[in-house]
């Protein structure tokens, strides 16, 4: 085997647990939505151990005193506060396959939105064809699920869709600011730390000490370590050996996986709507009909 074929298996595998983690923070976060832990103990648990866990790598490996600029602060509150804090309570009010739909589905839509906006980004003719096929899908899961008396939408999913701008914003203003994926990681999960635990400790509801230790280490582990850490350079590596284009497809599956295994999993229904909307956010995502014309493209070979 060539080490360019080494190199594109090894992205292969990174990006196949990368999807593993991204399917799995939605079913994590409904677990701990579900359980006595509060949104807030969740959020805690999230980025206090991802700075226990960065903390020596900073001291050793990076100037911390960049993490004092206004902009570190700036995105801390977009892409880890408010993102966080708005799923996490999106968690505990709503079904996992709602935060699939809302949370992921609507990405697309607040990307294009706060790329306008922040960047001065246009709209191409795949962009606007993709966000349709998403928006029927949308739209055709709620016309059926609100016939059905058994099944409402509420304030979780508002929290979805507000974490989901969030996130939108955050990753615009990482692209106009042109800051490194690696500082931009580690300074919002310090930053997020540092503002957060204080008001936590002295202010927010806890069910922390009611929770179990095995609940406590699993949502510390992966929120903490897999999501903010791991996951992270496992998709900025695998973007570099498979380029954007492929790992984005990839990943596009993962709200999919994740409401299926909801299923058997958490015991919460996969509907005719949350089907059709799932089928439409995952095809404007993918956007299939670029396939053709990416496979024979010199960017396809070049990634290949």
């Amino acid at each position: 085997m060539s080490p360019t074929q080494r190199e594109k298996w090894v992205g292969y595998g990174l990006v196949v647990f990368t999807l593993s983690v991204w399917a799995s923070f939605i079913l994590i976060s409904r677990l701990a939505g579900k359980s006595v832990l509060t949104p807030w103990d969740t959020t805690a648990l999230r980025f206090g151990t991802a700075t226990v866990v960065l903390l020596p790598y900073v001291l050793l490996k990076m100037d911390i005193r960049q993490f004092f600029h206004w902009r570190f602060v700036v995105v801390a509150m977009l892409g880890g506060l408010g993102y966080a804090m708005l799923a996490y309570v999106g968690f505990s009010l709503a079904p996992a396959a709602h935060g699939a739909i809302f949370l992921h589905g609507l990405l697309p839509f607040w990307t294009a939105f706060m790329g306008w906006m922040i960047v001065g980004e246009h709209m191409t003719r795949d962009r606007w064809l993709g966000l349709s096929c998403i928006a029927l899908g949308i739209g055709s899961m709620a016309v059926i699920e609100l016939q059905n008396p058994n099944t409402h939408f509420g304030w979780g999913d508002v929290m979805f869709a507000g974490a989901s701008a969030s996130w939108a914003a955050f990753a615009a203003l990482l692209k106009r600011w042109q800051m490194p994926p690696i500082a931009a990681t580690v300074g919002v999960a310090i930053i997020s730390a540092v503002l957060y635990m204080p008001i936590y400790w002295l202010f927010l509801p806890s069910g922390l000490a009611q929770a179990s230790w095995p609940v406590i280490a699993l949502q510390a582990g992966f929120q903490g370590v897999l999501v903010v850490i791991v996951a992270m350079v496992t998709f900025i590596e695998a973007a570099r050996r498979l380029g954007a284009f492929t790992v984005g497809c990839f990943l596009a599956l993962a709200p999919m996986l994740a409401a299926s295994l909801a299923v058997p999993i958490l015991d919460e229904p996969l509907t005719l709507g949350l089907m059709l909307g799932l089928l439409g956010m995952v095809t404007g995502a993918l956007q299939p009909w670029k396939w053709m014309n990416f496979a024979s493209s010199p960017v396809a070979k070049s990634e290949d």
